[in-house]
C-alpha cells in the first residue's frame, strides 16, 4: 500500500493520478473533502481505500505490515490562515506523529515543505539543510514557519543521529500550477485566475510593484507545472536511497506579466492586463523574488528537465482549463 495524505488536493490528486498511471493499484487517500468541488479530484481514480483524516492514525496502526509509504501532502496549505493552533496541529505535530510512526514500522516517509520556509528570501533559496543555515531563515506567515518547524525538527534528528525511517525526504515546493487546484478559491495560481478571466473578455488583474526594483508585473516566482511535481515524487520512490530536503522548483524565476501574457497567447487573444494596489494587509510581506536552488536534486542524479513556464501554460490551457472536464 501507498498512502498519500492530502490525496483529495492538488499535489496529491496528481500523484493518485501519477501512481495510479503506473500501475498501482493499492493507492489510499487521507483527506477531507468538504461541501465544494475537492471530490472531482479524484472523481476518475479507482480508490482501494479513502481514510478520513481524524482515522488516519488507527487505519496506519491496522494495516502497519502492508504499508510501503507515505506520501505526506495533507495540512493547511493556505498562507492566510491565521488560527496557528490549527495549523500547528496539521503542519507540526501530524507529521512528527506519521515520522515517529514510520521509524517505528520500517515505513519510507516523503513529506511538503515549502518555499515559504525562506520568509522574504534576503538569506537566498539554498536548500542547504544543516542547523546553522536553518535558523537564519524566517517565513512571514503561520503557514511558513510551521513548515519550517518542522524542517528544523527533521535536521535536528538526523543531526544528533536518532532514528529516521529508511527513506526520508522533504520538497520544498516553489509555485505550483496546474489541474484540479479549482477548489482552492484564491489561493489558486495566477494562471488558472488570468484563464477565467479571459475567457469572460474581462481585463486580467496583477499586483502593482511597490518596491522601486521591480516594475508592475516584474515580481518573479519560480512556477513549476504540477506533472513536474509528480515526476519528482515518482522518481524518489524508485530511488529508495535518496534523502534529504530538496527544492522542488525549475531554477528560473519568471515575472506574473510572463505569466499572464503566456495565458493569453494560448487562448490566443491580445493581452489585456491591469495593475492594482496589492492589499494592505499582505503587502509589508510580499515576496518580490523567489528562486530555486535546484542543485542538491541534481547532484542526487535526478536528470529530467523541467517545462517551461510557456510550455506549461499552453499545456494547461490546451488540455484542461479549455475542456469540457477540466480534471486530471
Amino acid at each position: 500500500m501507498i498512502i498519500v495524505t492530502g490525496g483529495a488536493g492538488f499535489i496529491g490528486s496528481n500523484l493518485v493520478a501519477g501512481l495510479e498511471k503506473r500501475g498501482h493499484n493499492d493507492i489510499i487517500i487521507c483527506d477531507t473533502l468538504g461541501r465544494d468541488e475537492k471530490w472531482r479530484n479524484i472523481a476518475k481514480r479507482e480508490l482501494a481505500e479513502f481514510v478520513p483524516a481524524s482515522e488516519l492514525m488507527e487505519f496506519l496502526d491496522d494495516h502497519a505490515s502492508e504499508i510501503s509509504t507515505i506520501y505526506h501532502l495533507g495540512g493547511v496549505s493556505s498562507t492566510t490562515e491565521t488560527d496557528a493552533d490549527l495549523i500547528v496541529s496539521s503542519n507540526f505535530q501530524l507529521p512528527v506523529k506519521l515520522w515517529r510512526w514510520c521509524c517505528r514500522h520500517g515505513t519510507r516517509f516523503i513529506y511538503a515543505s515549502s518555499a515559504a520556509t525562506y520568509g522574504d528570501g534576503a538569506q537566498g533559496f539554498d536548500d542547504d539543510f544543516s542547523a546553522d543555515r536553518l535558523e537564519t531563515y524566517r517565513p512571514l506567515n503561520a503557514y511558513g514557519w510551521s513548515k519550517h518547524a518542522f524542517d528544523r525538527w527533521v535536521s535536528r534528528v538526523v543531526r544528533t543521529g536518532r532514528v529516521r525511517p529508511p527513506q526520508w525526504v522533504g520538497l520544498k515546493f516553489f509555485n505550483v500550477y496546474g489541474p484540479n487546484e479549482y477548489h482552492k478559491g484564491g489561493q489558486r495560481s495566477v494562471v488558472s485566475q488570468v484563464f477565467e478571466k479571459a475567457m469572460r473578455g474581462e481585463t486580467a488583474t496583477l499586483f502593482k510593484s511597490h518596491n522601486p526594483k521591480y516594475q508592475d508585473g516584474g515580481q518573479l516566482r519560480d512556477f513549476i507545472w504540477v506533472g513536474d511535481c509528480v515526476d519528482v515524487m515518482l522518481w524518489l520512490y524508485d530511488n529508495h536511497k535518496v534523502n534529504g530536503v530538496f527544492n522542488l522548483g525549475t531554477g528560473q524565476a519568471r515575472s506574473f506579466l510572463d505569466l499572464a501574457n503566456g495565458v493569453f497567447k494560448a487562448l490566443g487573444q491580445p493581452p489585456k492586463i491591469n495593475f492594482v494596489d496589492t492589499p494592505e494587509n499582505i503587502r509589508a510581506k510580499y515576496q518580490y523574488f523567489t528562486e530555486a536552488k535546484m542543485e542538491r536534486l541534481r547532484k542526487a542524479r535526478y536528470e529530467k528537465p523541467f517545462t517551461s513556464l510557456e510550455d506549461g501554460i499552453a499545456t494547461y490551457v490546451r488540455d484542461f482549463l479549455s475542456q469540457p472536464d477540466p480534471y486530471k
